[in-house]
């Protein structure tokens, strides 16, 4: 898949920072559309220290905000939202179908569906092989 931005693209977009910003590439962009993110999920990324010692696992929250990072990116790169934040407004029919583990690499795709000013709601799935990991509705807001 192509790389449109790498981290530190990412970072001119969005706040967030190390140990926080959970995404590692834009490889599809349709500003304030629809984006496709990757995170490499690493052996050495720090929750798998406590989650699970023996089974690590990549926590369901942690994968939704992964998606909202990736969200945040198509709506933060509009200049209108330059240099503003994206925060969560609510999470909806999160459904978690698979675990996923160090060596997967997560696809995270968001779609903005509905925006009436500051807030507005995103679409997410994450997927390893293709196959479903996580899918929910994000709603935000931009500060």
């Amino acid at each position: 898949m192509a790389v449109l931005m790498d981290r530190a693209q990412i970072m001119e977009i969005i706040p967030h920072r190390d140990p926080f910003l959970l995404i590692d590439e834009i490889n599809e962009l349709e500003p304030g559309k629809r984006v496709v993110a990757t995170k490499y999920i690493k052996e050495e990324d720090f929750w798998f220290a406590g989650h699970f010692p023996g089974y690590p696992v990549t926590p369901g929250v942690l994968m939704l905000e992964m998606l909202a990072q990736a969200g945040a990116v198509a709506l933060l790169c509009l200049p209108e939202n330059k240099g503003k934040i994206g925060l969560f407004g609510g999470i909806d029919k999160a459904k978690f179908r698979r675990q996923v583990v160090p060596g997967d690499v997560l696809t995270l795709a968001v779609e903005i569906i509905k925006t009436k000013g500051p807030i507005g709601v995103g679409s997410g799935i994450a997927t390893v092989d293709g196959k479903k990991a996580v899918s929910a509705e994000i709603t935000f807001a931009i500060k």
